[in-house]
């Protein structure tokens, strides 16, 4: 039974890597509900600058700039490629230098552009602008390296599906807000149209460049301190506990060679750090920390700490099955959900042109809204399920959610709805499915190749970039036919679940993790 207590009291933690086993989400004191809130609300703040542009663009923008139809859909899809670049490389700077200072530097550079979007004055300079505020969506990789880094395997599930969810609520805040700021601007600022959607964007620019700095000022790296001593505090937790051995891997830079006998362990190529067991005593918070097994402290140690990416540990867990399915599912939910966001409010005003601009905006918000209750749920779904099936429940959870999004995808393009109720009420049933699917999918992540958290993240979180881009690509060559291009990609989600279904959830004899 849940206890509402385990929202502010601090956390029972792992007693090797010292990750929470509640989350203390409603105490921003203790440094898990803080790193829990700083990720989540950080996100948000990105993806709401990520997404600013859709709401004023169909019709305030596009008269401006005198934009055309295929601009508007080429300037959506270039939003994407940028962040499906970030995300690739995000994934490996997070495994080498921290998820903190990769979110921090996300953040801060895809502020810059923000800034600049009242030096727009034509289509190209739309395109250019959109994709460097494209690098703001790589931030979600990051935000959950950050929370799997500080939430164990019992609740990581909710906890990146929590910090994604409310993240993700951002591309339906910007629905609100950028409408909003522009009216207020225009109504009792006195600006013109021309002038009053390039000032709108100060608002996200500040908003992303002070949570940035404060993060970075606040937030620990990891719940052992420092990111380059993660090794050393596994090493130092098992010692204190009378375990002893040569167990953490700790693998060199991309361009190191052979070690010599000459080398510290720190800076060998392909080393294991030895110790010796000291008599077992009660460190700091020890009265916090769970009780378990010799073995599964061992395990933890051996598979769970993340390691630098050379490319001999990279290549195979870029290119492995497990990565694939995350990857492929992601591609089908997030990349479905991202094409949406880009084109609800038009579709609203097509087949509701009485709504006008604020009203669509505010119906096409919910979409994106909806994810502050339904993406917790899949993650708070895929924990339960996982403490009495194991890994291969969280993965059949993924499929079977991605199958009813696809039937509900299917239903809206094939009836498209011109009552209100029916669309509505059609698009929250879908929003259900396919939000939940993805924070089902990021509470499998973190089984999958545990050492490279990071590079299955990025991998993870690029794909539903990817996904994003292609559908995109779809709506953009389909013109105003919405409907149309909601039943291929409900047809598409079916296909590639069903097709992945198979694939055993973490590698055979993969050691942690499971």
């Amino acid at each position: 039974m849940f206890d509402p207590t385990l929202l502010f009291k601090a956390p029972e933690v792992n007693p090797v890597n010292r990750k929470a086993r509640s989350i203390p989400g409603l105490n921003p004191i203790n440094i898990y509900g803080r790193v829990f809130t700083f990720s989540w609300f950080g996100f948000m703040i990105a993806f709401w600058s990520w997404y600013a542009f859709p709401p004023l663009l169909t019709v305030t923008i596009a008269k401006d700039l005198k934009l055309k139809q295929t601009d508007i859909a080429n300037s959506n899809i270039i939003a994407l490629v940028a962040t499906l670049l970030v995300r690739l490389i995000a994934g490996p700077a997070c495994d080498r230098f921290g998820p903190r200072w990769t979110f921090g530097g996300c953040l801060l550079a895809g502020a810059i552009p923000t800034a600049l979007a009242g030096a727009v004055y034509n289509a190209k300079g739309l395109l250019a602008l959109r994709f460097f505020i494209g690098i703001l969506g790589g931030s979600f990789v990051p935000c959950q390296v950050w929370s799997t880094g500080f939430f164990d395997k019992n609740v990581v599930g909710t906890a990146n599906a929590l910090t994604a969810g409310f993240g993700n609520a951002g591309g339906g805040i910007t629905y609100f807000l950028m409408p909003a700021i522009f009216d207020s601007l225009v109504s009792n600022q006195g600006l013109t149209p021309h002038v009053a959607w390039r000032v709108a964007f100060i608002v996200p620019f500040i908003c992303i460049t002070v949570t940035a700095i404060v993060l970075l000022i606040l937030c620990p790296d990891t719940p052992t301190g420092k990111w380059s001593e993660r090794h050393l505090a596994a090493q130092q937790n098992l010692a204190s506990h009378g375990i002893s051995g040569a167990i953490v891997d700790v693998p060199g830079e991309l361009t190191d060679h052979a070690t010599t006998g000459t080398e510290s362990p720190s800076d060998s190529s392909d080393q294991k750090l030895g110790f010796e067991a000291v008599e077992p005593k009660q460190p700091e918070g020890f009265a916090h920390e769970a009780q378990i097994g010799e073995q599964q402290m061992l395990d933890t140690a051996r598979g769970e700490i993340v390691v630098k990416p050379s490319v001999r540990e990279a290549l195979p867990v870029v290119f492995s099955l497990q990565t694939l399915v995350t990857g492929g599912c992601y591609f089908c939910s997030f990349g479905a959900e991202l094409a949406i966001n880009s084109i609800l409010g038009a579709y609203y005003l097509k087949n509701f042109p009485s709504l006008k601009q604020r009203g669509t905006g505010n119906w096409a918000a919910m979409f994106g809204l909806l994810n502050v209750a339904f993406r917790p749920i899949g993650g708070l779904m895929s924990d339960l399920i996982y403490r009495r099936t194991g890994v291969w429940g969280k993965k059949y959870l993924i499929h079977s959610m991605a199958v009813v999004t696809g039937a509900f995808l299917i239903a809206i393009g094939a009836s498209d709805p011109h009552n209100r109720n029916t669309m509505f009420g059609l698009i929250a049933g879908m929003a259900f499915f396919l939000e939940a699917g993805n924070g089902a999918n990021f509470s499998l992540v973190p089984h999958v190749h545990p050492h490279a958290n990071g590079i299955v993240s990025g991998c993870t979180g690029a794909s539903g970039n990817l996904g994003g881009i292609i559908f995109a690509i779809i709506f953009r060559y389909n013109g105003k036919d919405y409907s149309k291009v909601f039943w291929i990609i409900g047809i598409i989600t079916i296909a590639i679940n069903l097709a992945l279904s198979w694939i055993r959830p973490i590698p055979k004899g993969q050691i942690g993790g499971h």
